[in-house]
């Protein structure tokens, strides 16, 4: 049995789960998502719990119980509570500004670097004298919000000498030592 799989999820007040044929459409209070479920995995929902069975033990079946498992879970966590990532952009002269749903970054290049983000995503940027600037990102759709932050990243991965370049808040990079003289 798989252990994430086995684990059923609870379903808190106000989400709405619906399943016709093989997809799960989740609605909440901060929007609505849907999944296709794969074959072979049958989704069952009684006294506000969702459980995930698997028609087989074959390999791929046993990965895909857990991964359906995961995916349904962060669509009810997203809707009810929502997901955040928060990036910090370390160097001199790093700055980041928003407008609605454009973020502009200036990070050392000739030009400023302009995103369009999806509408699911809100943008905010945080700059405090004397601190880091912070673009925090927020969604009701985990995928996209990580998706939307590995973009941005990689627009300056952190470097392993000074650090500069644009993290995630809380991400310890390997730092390594200089040309020794």
């Amino acid at each position: 049995m798989s252990r994430i799989g086995k684990n059923p999820i609870a379903l808190p007040q106000g989400v709405e789960v619906k399943v016709n044929d093989n997809v799960v459409t989740v609605k909440g209070k901060l929007g609505e998502l849907s999944q296709t479920i794969s074959e072979g995995i049958t989704l069952t929902i009684e006294d506000a719990q969702i459980s995930l069975e698997r028609a087989s033990e074959s390999k791929t079946q046993k990965a895909q119980h857990g991964l359906m498992r995961a995916l349904v879970n962060n669509m009810i966590e997203g809707v009810s509570k929502g997901f955040t990532k928060e990036l910090e952009l370390v160097g001199v002269g790093y700055r980041a500004s928003n407008q609605g749903q454009k973020l502009d970054l200036a990070l050392g290049f000739s030009h400023n670097i302009i995103l369009d983000l999806a509408p699911e995503v809100k943008v905010e940027t945080i700059s405090e004298k004397g601190k880091n600037p912070i673009v925090k990102l927020t969604s009701y759709d985990k995928q996209l919000v990580g998706q939307v932050a590995a973009k941005i990243r990689s627009f300056r991965k952190p470097e392993p000498y000074k650090g500069k370049g644009i993290k995630f808040v809380g991400e310890v990079l390997r730092r390594k030592a200089g040309k020794s003289a």
